[in-house]
């Protein structure tokens, strides 16, 4: 039994429980551990996923177009990457990186620099009022998963991180963008 509920002194019990309670009695020898970190950490994206896309739908975006726009900021001066950069460090394909940027053109948030040549190697930049829109939304976004993270100590929280990006890397997560 210690395969399945390691967690059971634990205070707080949770739907994760419940499950791997009924998987012991049903096949005692199933060790649940992977069901008891990743069932959650999957609970816990589809739980944050409607109050990050909240944010973002208040300043008139998508999620991808947010990562396009976060992506660029977070380059640095000029806020400027080509394409390629921007879909490599997303892990999207150029088809759909292209998509993003013609509606964040649209909205005037990005523009491509040079007005000639291949649109899939043209350099695309923030404007003025994407970075402003970027910052903004970024912030908004900072601060509400701070909240969500509330019920966990500092330390907790320093823990949880080492943790997940340990495992992270051991499932073949790239450490840093190229």
């Amino acid at each position: 039994m210690s395969r399945h509920l390691n967690d059971e002194q634990s205070e707080f019990r949770d739907g994760i429980d419940a499950r791997r309670a009924q998987w012991a009695k049903e096949i005692p020898d199933l060790d649940t551990r992977g069901m008891a970190i990743l069932g959650r950490a999957r609970w816990i994206t589809l739980a944050a996923r409607p109050k990050i896309e909240a944010i973002f739908a208040a300043y008139g975006l998508d999620s991808g177009e947010a990562d396009v726009l976060f992506t660029l900021l977070r380059s640095g001066p000029p806020y400027r990457l080509r394409p390629t950069e921007l879909y490599r460090s997303m892990m999207i394909s150029s088809g759909g990186i292209t998509n993003r940027i013609n509606r964040l053109a649209k909205a005037g948030l990005v523009r491509q620099v040079s007005p000639e040549g291949d649109g899939r190697s043209l350099p695309v930049e923030l404007t003025d009022e994407g970075i402003r829109r970027a910052r903004e939304a970024f912030e908004a976004d900072m601060a509400v998963e701070a909240v969500m993270l509330e019920s966990l100590s500092e330390t907790e929280q320093e823990q949880l991180t080492r943790l997940l990006r340990k495992l992270a890397l051991s499932l073949g997560s790239t450490s840093a963008p190229e």
